[in-house]
């Protein structure tokens, strides 16, 4: 019973933690317990860490501590590229010590064995693609190719110049003050690949995302009919009650329980890479970056208050005038005021997205990068 009450309350304070750590930002929990604990792990820790620094060891120590932090979140670090190498290193070499012993199983073959091996080994590929490609560096050589292949739509992006760079910024681009670059097409700056995604390794990133998904649930699924097949051929009673007897003890379930474990942790993992991979598919079917979707809140935000601005302006003139028009009963105005339709209730705001050139295209554009395309050249020699 104690055993399986660990167990639980394992895969529960798991689930919790990554979460509030992953998705305690979202809207859906704002005001509960999980932003708190979000903001604890995220910032309050870190603070309360920092004080008590200073309070202990002074000044210098803090400033060492802010150094390495300003090193490991403000420039490019291969931090979390070795925390993912070592993640995914003991995963498997925990699978392989505490379920490799039960293949062949009653419900699987020894292929497994191979094929458990071909899966990481891909993931890690896709890692390594989508870390050491470019992801898109717009530099003065290339810059009037990619200003060709991306227009200005004038409304989120506008002709202007990269105060850093010194060279024409075309739309859909954005320079990275971490790795201090323009990217075409710019997503996001990803800790875990220590690189941008953009343009050209979207597709790596996105096959990242999708295959390690689909990696944890074959993991989760192949240790789910590890322990069916033990169960199956040690009895059910037995290996619930083994660890009771006089010449065995719980360390004979070790195994077992660690596949458990295994199986929370990436069962919760996968759940999460499903949500990430899913977003992010939504945005390229879409023709849109996670960069683009902020710049589009922020138009909407401002197209919204400005046309609720002028419904306001127009209510107001309108009932001015109707204040000078003939007089009308108090109870029929009343009423009339009761039913009127709020002319806030109007205000419509349409995201005119001109880079979403339908399903296919858009998909295309992500597998074909543009700037890959003979077109590209071609306008390349146009220019020169």
């Amino acid at each position: 019973m104690g055993v399986g009450l660990l167990l639980v309350c394992h895969g529960l304070v798991t689930a919790l933690v990554v979460i509030s750590f992953l998705c305690g930002r979202w809207p859906i929990f704002e005001g509960t317990f999980i932003q708190r604990i979000h903001y604890f792990l995220t910032f309050g820790a870190y603070d309360y860490f920092l004080r008590f620094v200073g309070a202990v060891f002074g000044s210098k120590c803090t400033n060492a501590v802010l150094s390495v932090e300003y090193y490991c979140c403000d420039r490019p670090n291969p931090l979390l590229q070795i925390i993912y190498l070592v993640i995914i290193s003991f995963t498997y070499y925990f699978a392989v010590n505490s379920s490799f012993a039960y293949i062949p199983g009653y419900y699987l073959s020894a292929t497994h064995k191979y094929t458990s091996f071909f899966a990481a080994a891909v993931g890690i590929l896709l890692f390594l693609l989508t870390s050491f490609t470019d992801p898109g560096t717009i530099k003065a050589e290339n810059v009037s190719q990619y200003l060709a292949a991306y227009p200005y739509d004038n409304i989120i992006f506008s002709k202007k110049e990269c105060s850093t760079c010194k060279i024409p910024k075309p739309a859909r681009s954005k320079h990275c003050s971490i790795c201090d670059r323009c990217v075409a097409r710019f997503d996001h700056h990803c800790g875990w690949m220590n690189n941008c995604i953009g343009e050209r390794n979207t597709r790596y990133f996105m096959a990242f995302l999708l295959w390690h998904f689909l990696l944890c649930m074959y993991g989760t699924v192949l240790i789910g009919l590890i322990l069916a097949g033990r169960l199956k051929e040690l009895k059910v009673v037995y290996i619930l009650t083994v660890y009771y007897g006089i010449e065995n003890s719980f360390w004979d379930l070790a195994p077992h329980v660690v596949q458990i474990l295994l199986i929370v942790f990436v069962a919760i993992v996968g759940m999460l890479l499903g949500g990430f991979f899913g977003y992010h598919a939504k945005l390229c079917l879409s023709n849109t970056t996670t960069n683009e979707t902020f710049k589009w809140q922020d138009y909407m935000n401002w197209q919204r208050k400005l046309k609720e601005a002028q419904a306001s302006a127009a209510a107001l003139k309108q009932s001015i005038s109707g204040m000078n028009s003939e007089k009308q009963s108090l109870s029929s105005n009343k009423w009339r005021a009761f039913f009127r339709r709020s002319p806030l209730e109007d205000v419509v705001v349409v995201k005119n997205n001109v880079y979403n050139k339908g399903f296919l295209h858009n998909i295309w554009e992500i597998i074909s990068p543009l700037s890959t395309r003979q077109s590209f050249t071609q306008t390349k020699l146009k220019s020169n």
